[in-house]
């Protein structure tokens, strides 16, 4: 992808600075992408993937970064969005040296922007990077590993959609397909399996879904038929872009509702969802309880675990809203949830109160 093209993107899609950072003696590959610090600072995670070429990992870290500003602003945080990636295989190319070496790029962005966990990254990572920059949150003995109050806040969103869909929000008997049981997807079974749940699940890691099936009794099922799965719920857990052309004709689900960010392959997916009635809740508002705890390690006096639970809660309302004026105005849940973003980021700017209730 050349230059021009580049920043003929980034001024389209609004982004503020895209960096890209090289360490011959650790090998690090990373990009970073600013989109907004109209709201505060950026805030959002370091991924690390084997992209197949840097054009790839630039169009993710765009996108990313731009779907970080809006988590941030629809979760009322006073956080801009940004993202980072490094291209790399996690299981091999980790070092604590790369990830120094991350720290210290990181470091010369004096603040503009603050990095966390993400797929790839460890909070073991984030330690490293903590060694050569205090712009990083997620860290051991803090707020720590963000998935389980990101699978509270989606436990908390798809009790909104129940209640939205049925009238009421019992999970007993209910049945809810979840596709990917890793960190977020297996808090999540945990509360889903609590309520009386029924649990069908897929992941492309084999262990995880015994463990799962051992664990709650759930039905196992390969990763391409988790779609055709006759539920009450669909739960995307795994990486973005899985409603698209080829699966939405497949769901056999009431309600869309999961932790992955960008489930849309495109946005007009969420009218194509609407129109086959499954209610979507829009993924960068249901699955905002991570960045909300992290958030609140950012906040003044540090972090307030009761807080930051109080406001995994409120998700519930925020997924409520969203569906209710989609409803009121006849357009997408993901068109009504960008519509309470934007509400926050024309009618604020920075320097907003940090983190309140």
């Amino acid at each position: 992808m050349g230059d021009m093209k580049t920043l003929a993107t980034m001024q389209a899609e609004g982004h503020e600075q895209v960096v890209f950072f090289c360490d011959r003696a650790t090998g690090l590959r990373a990009i970073v992408a600013i989109h907004s610090t109209r709201l505060g600072p950026a805030l959002g995670g370091c991924r690390m993937w084997p992209y197949r070429d840097e054009a790839e990992a630039l169009a993710d870290v765009l996108r990313l970064s731009k779907a970080m500003t809006y988590k941030n602003a629809a979760m009322d945080l006073p956080l801009g969005g940004g993202k980072a990636v490094i291209i790399g295989n996690p299981r091999q190319d980790k070092s604590p040296a790369l990830f120094e070496a991350f720290g210290r790029f990181i470091e010369r962005l004096g603040g503009a922007y603050i990095t966390a966990e993400d797929v790839g990254t460890s909070p073991d990572d984030m330690v490293a990077i903590s060694r050569m920059t205090t712009h990083v949150a997620g860290l051991p003995g803090k707020s720590g590993d963000p998935a389980p109050m990101t699978a509270l806040g989606v436990f908390n969103g798809i009790k909104a959609c129940l209640a939205h869909a049925f009238g009421d929000d019992n999970l007993r008997r209910r049945r809810v397909a979840v596709q990917g049981v890793g960190a977020v997807g297996w808090h999540l079974c945990t509360h889903l399996h609590r309520e009386g749940a029924e649990l069908v699940v897929t992941d492309v890691v084999q262990d995880r879904v015994h463990r799962a099936v051992a664990e709650f009794g759930a039905r196992a099922v390969s990763p391409e038929e988790i779609y055709s799965v006759e539920c009450d719920v669909f739960s995307p857990c795994a990486l973005g872009g899985t409603m698209n052309d080829d699966t939405i004709p497949r769901l056999r689900a009431r309600i869309v509702a999961g932790s992955a960010n960008n489930q849309l392959a495109e946005a007009r997916h969420a009218r194509e969802l609407q129109e086959r009635g499954i209610l979507y809740a829009p993924d960068f508002i249901i699955n905002g309880g991570g960045v909300i705890n992290v958030a609140n390690e950012l906040a003044p006096g540090g972090y307030d675990r009761e807080r930051a639970l109080r406001q995994v809660a409120g998700i519930r309302d925020k997924v409520a809203r969203a569906l209710a004026l989609a409803e009121e105005r006849g357009i997408t849940t993901h068109e009504a949830a960008l519509l309470m973003a934007e509400e926050r980021l024309q009618g604020q700017t920075a320097g907003v109160a940090a983190t309140g209730d």
